[in-house]
């Protein structure tokens, strides 16, 4: 995959840009085999316990389901790749790590919004003070996105003053969302093809639609940072796990058991 130049100065100057046609279709169809596992075990599991809502996840409305790949060589594959090594350099440098992964889907008819924020305003908010980098988010899109199901909006740095900057977030009631921007600004639409990507900074603020359509709408998130993000006592605040070292992969998956990595204190 080449990054072009227009593409890195979109992220550099916008915060964001697009990856048209990324993924294969082969990948397409077991990311999104992997997709329904996990939608549908979450729900099961909910289900039983008699849950509408853990977090910001509502049975049947919308999924945030994080941290599963080890539980899939299938998502390992694709978060290794070769594919997302071209993309996370382009952005991030010759140094990254895999900092977090999740599926977002939207039930059909009843998927609920997204209200605008930093990824990185979920972070400074349950740990406040964190003067962490910038992190890389891959969107990528399992089904055709756009604004009937679902899709985001990004609301460029130039127009919010977010290149470098974390806004304060507040806990809407009812949805659990934590709120950064409140204007009047709609944002930049993102509608774009099956296995594209949207390749945003964790300091862009973005939201997304509802689904008013018939079918989920379904996308996976890989989270990738130039170094360990820790919380302020010095443990991790998610994952480290390093994929690129010096322009070169270095991910083991005989080493990947989730407790080997560990955060050091900035110095």
């Amino acid at each position: 995959m080449q990054i072009s130049n227009t593409q890195r100065e979109q992220f550099k100057t916008l915060g964001f840009t697009i990856v048209p046609n990324a993924i294969d279709p082969a990948t397409l169809q077991i990311l999104r085999e992997q997709c329904a596992y996990f939608v549908g075990y979450i729900d099961g599991s909910m289900k039983a316990r008699g849950r509408e809502t853990y977090g910001i996840t509502h049975r049947g409305k919308r999924y945030f389901i994080s941290n599963r790949y080890r539980q899939s060589r299938h998502m390992a594959e694709f978060l290794y790749s070769k594919l997302m090594a071209d993309v996370t350099t382009a952005f991030l440098g010759e140094d990254v790590y895999l900092f977090n992964e999740q599926w977002v889907v939207k039930g059909p008819e009843q998927g609920m919004k997204f209200g605008w924020h930093q990824d990185s305003g979920y972070v400074n908010t349950l740990d406040p003070g964190n003067t962490h980098a910038p992190y890389l988010t891959c969107w990528c899109a399992l089904d055709d996105m756009t604004e009937a199901n679902g899709t985001i909006y990004v609301l460029p740095h130039d127009r919010v003053g977010t290149r470098n900057k974390v806004l304060p977030h507040t806990r809407q009631s009812g949805s659990n969302d934590l709120i950064g921007y409140t204007g009047d600004d709609p944002g930049e639409l993102i509608e774009v093809t099956a296995g594209s990507i949207a390749v945003f900074s964790s300091t862009s603020l973005h939201r997304s639609t509802a689904n008013r359509t018939a079918h989920q709408r379904r996308a996976y998130l890989a989270q990738y940072s130039k170094e360990p993000i820790a919380h302020s006592s010095g443990s991790l605040w998610s994952q480290a796990v390093p994929f690129i070292k010096a322009g070169k992969r270095v991910y083991d998956a005989e080493l990947d058991d989730g407790s080997r990595w560990v955060a050091k204190p900035k110095s």
